[in-house]
């Protein structure tokens, strides 16, 4: 009896038409994919970053109940000139280490700290070049591109007292100014953290109110104009502008979060970069705005804990009010 026949097979492989649509379907979906990922990834980089500044706001607020005020921006003993980069003392951010559970630190140069204002010890400086992961935004570029002004070594930080929209010198002991016509009348200018004074909240609360006042705003490293550390915005332990602290924004060329003003920054040493948002004017130290690698804006800390985005677009007139403590009005960011 003959065996039955076995038809066999023909395995038919893809034609190089039919494998370059598959592979251009393929490309068409990744590059549909990938922007939703992105978005996804600056999202949850955002909210990290809010949750990090509230954990500042946090420990400036308990800063405030050992001391009854909040931290200074800086500090600076008698006959250091305002822009003395060399002579600075400790700085807010300094000040709230034990607050952001980093007593060990602290601890290590208290001494020093403590000794400033009275005799200038610079001890205290040692850790200027240590990373701390509390003052570091997710989304940021060059984060480890030191400092290398001011003996150099200087680690980076993206989070900046806001010591107003008047000009850094004039912020001495919490001193302000009318600085901006706003409805029609000339509206003060003064910081919440400013050289050697921090706010009452208390007295705060009196004028234009702790949900209504900006304490800490985001800084941008200025790794990413130079590339050598020559930029000193956005280092940690650095108390002048800029390098962690905001001033002298919403005034002059220094008007809205990401401005794009060249020389809109005044930082010694500082490269101009208004191509990315970070215009400077390397000739001294005045203004600092607040500047972030987040989509569209910034997130700002106010005083009553809470933390919010802040638009690029937001008017220039809006972002003097929220950073302005005492200019007698409210606004609405809508």
């Amino acid at each position: 009896m003959p065996l039955p026949k076995v038809r066999k097979l023909r395995l038919r492989g893809f034609t190089l038409i039919e494998l370059l649509v598959v592979i251009a379907i393929i490309a068409i979906l990744i590059g549909l994919l990938l922007p939703a990922v992105q978005k996804v990834r600056e999202a949850a980089a955002r909210a990290e970053c809010q949750n990090k500044m509230k954990q500042i706001g946090l420990a400036c607020q308990t800063y405030h109940d050992t001391y009854k005020k909040l931290p200074p921006a800086v500090q600076l003993r008698p006959g250091i000139g305002t822009e003395d980069e060399n002579g600075i003392g400790p700085n807010w951010a300094v000040l709230i280490l034990p607050y952001i559970e980093q007593s060990a630190l602290y601890n290590q140069y208290a001494n020093s700290i403590r000794n400033y204002m009275v005799n200038g010890d610079a001890g205290w400086r040692g850790m200027r070049g240590v990373i701390l992961s509390p003052y570091r935004c997710p989304s940021e570029g060059s984060p480890d591109v030191l400092g290398s002004r001011a003996s150099g070594g200087w680690a980076r930080g993206n989070y900046g007292c806001n010591a107003g929209p008047w000009s850094w010198p004039g912020t001495a002991n919490g001193a302000t100014s009318a600085q901006r016509n706003i409805n029609g009348a000339n509206r003060n200018a003064g910081g919440v953290m400013c050289i050697n004074w921090g706010v009452r909240l208390g007295a705060l609360s009196s004028q234009d109110g702790t949900s209504n006042t900006i304490m800490m705003n985001h800084i941008r490293s200025g790794g990413v104009t130079d590339g050598n550390g020559g930029d000193m915005r956005g280092t940690w332990a650095f108390g002048l502008p800029g390098g962690s602290v905001t001033v002298g924004h919403a005034v002059g060329d220094c008007y809205n979060p990401n401005d794009r003003n060249d020389n809109a920054d005044d930082v010694a040493g500082c490269t101009n970069r208004s191509d990315i948002a970070m215009g400077c004017w390397n000739g001294g130290y005045g203004q600092g705005q607040a500047r972030s690698e987040h989509t569209g804006g910034v997130n700002a800390g106010f005083a009553d804990g809470s933390i919010r985005f802040v638009s690029d677009s937001v008017s220039t007139d809006v972002w003097y009010m929220m950073n302005s403590r005492d200019d007698g009005l409210t606004w609405t960011d809508s």
